[in-house]
């Protein structure tokens, strides 16, 4: 999956009890005000680790360790290779805010039998900005490590431009497409399931190597409410929160139900489709079913929660989304000592009705029977986690994959969520506005 790998790759999980821990050091900094992608500006390669949102979060570079999984175990074995980890590191932090101290960037494969598995990824740097607060980690295997501040003075190669980009149909053609759906329709009116999620894929193939960095910039500044991301060639700009995990308190936020938004299209316009959309009956079952499956996933961790009765309408600059933010008070008392961490969060969230439909078991299967491709980690979930189980997990929507092989070639992807009224040709009319941003950012 990997689009990027490292010339000097980071060592494997430690296995041995004389292996080398982890030193980190977090000391404050001060960044110039320099706009929203400041935080992107700093990266200095084109193997970029990145959660990014409004100018705020955290990038990275280098690569300390990497911890690979796979399967249906490649959560929980991701979770207990970290917390080994862990257990040995060496940590000194002199800021202590949400992304301080010890950091994995990781990002998982939507389907248990995906090639892709799972990926942690712990950078050698990390930059990061919460509101007025900005710091630098460092995390060797060294005891004798650069003083923090001085890794900002690393050399950074000039972020090139695509040049011409083409396009092509991915796993099934888009005059296909339709079809896939009707079968889905079919199905779910037969009465075998309530929703499935089925998504396509688009090849881009560039005049030059793909730099992530030049993709992150277009979307951080064109998408600015979404959270931009980049983790081991896999780069987008997602709006739907998995999960925010933040001192007790957990945080999801839930789309489904989409109209698209034309460009140049009057505030007046813009207010009267969204009013189509907050009464469309096929977009509300869509999100119903979504908010339940979030909802259900989260109680039996929390003591407490907040599931809103009415979405409310999210605008973006391509399309307009039915949204619900889910928040809840973590049980500590469930887990003795330790709260449940963002990444096992993710895990028992993970695949939403969002992303795959209701009942999961029955999409899932539909889903592997009729896409036609492997999603990979389209989809799956991708963010970042912290020593104490804090962290932030997206789904990895409004995304592209660079090829492991040849930098040049990058796979979209873009999925819908189908229900008993859904319209095959507007179903592919949606998937082609959710295409947008990744259009956008290879300058299409």
């Amino acid at each position: 999956m990997s689009a990027f790998p490292s010339p000097e790759p980071g060592p494997r999980v430690p296995s041995t009890p004389d292996a080398q821990p982890l030193v980190v050091r977090t000391a404050p900094i001060e960044l110039p005000d320099g706009g929203l992608t400041t935080l992107v500006d700093l990266l200095p390669d084109a193997r970029p680790l990145t959660w990014v949102r409004r100018g705020d979060g955290i990038v990275g570079w280098g690569e300390t360790l990497r911890i690979r999984t796979e399967g249906a175990g490649r959560f929980a074995d991701a979770e207990a290779a970290w917390q080994s980890v862990l257990e040995r590191a060496v940590v000194r932090d002199d800021v202590q805010v949400p992304g301080t101290g010890p950091v994995a960037f990781g990002s998982f494969a939507f389907d248990d039998t995906s090639g892709a598995g799972g990926v942690l990824v712990v950078p050698r740097v990390v930059v990061g900005r919460r509101g007025g607060t900005a710091w630098v980690t460092t995390i060797s295997t060294t005891l004798d490590a650069a003083p923090s501040t001085a890794v900002l003075d690393t050399p950074r190669a000039p972020v090139t431009a695509p040049g011409a980009v083409t396009t092509a149909d991915g796993a099934v053609p888009a005059a296909d497409w339709p079809g896939v759906v009707a079968a889905a329709v079919a199905r779910i009116q037969a009465g075998g399931l309530d929703k499935v999620v089925l998504a396509r894929d688009v090849v881009a193939t560039a005049e030059n190597p793909v730099d992530p960095r030049w993709l992150l910039r277009r979307l951080a500044s064109a998408y600015e409410t979404t959270w931009t991301f980049a983790v081991d060639g896999l780069v987008g700009a997602t709006p739907e929160l998995l999960v925010r995990s933040e001192k007790g308190l957990v945080a999801s936020r839930v789309l489904a139900g989409t109209i698209r938004r034309e460009p140049g299209m009057s505030d007046d316009d813009a207010l009267l489709r969204a009013a189509q959309l907050a009464r469309s009956s096929k977009d509300l079952e869509e999100h119903e079913h979504a908010v339940v499956s979030v909802a259900r996933a989260l109680e039996p961790f929390c003591t407490s929660m907040n599931v809103p009765e009415q979405p409310f309408v999210l605008h973006l600059p391509n399309v307009m989304h039915l949204a619900s933010d889910v928040t809840g008070v973590l049980d500590r008392a469930a887990a003795p000592g330790r709260a449940p961490s963002s990444l096992s969060l993710a895990a028992a969230l993970h695949p939403s009705a969002a992303v795959c439909g209701t009942p999961t078991t029955a999409a899932r299967d539909l889903i592997r029977e009729i896409e036609g491709m492997d999603r990979a980690r389209y989809a799956g979930p991708v963010g970042w986690t912290g020593a104490d189980g804090d962290g932030e997990w997206g789904i990895a929507l409004r995304s592209a994959a660079v090829d492991d092989a040849d930098a040049r070639r990058v796979r979209l992807f873009a999925g819908c969520g189908i229900v008993a009224a859904s319209d095959p040709a507007a179903e592919l009319a949606e998937s082609e506005a959710k295409l947008v941003p990744m259009r956008f950012a290879l300058g299409l």
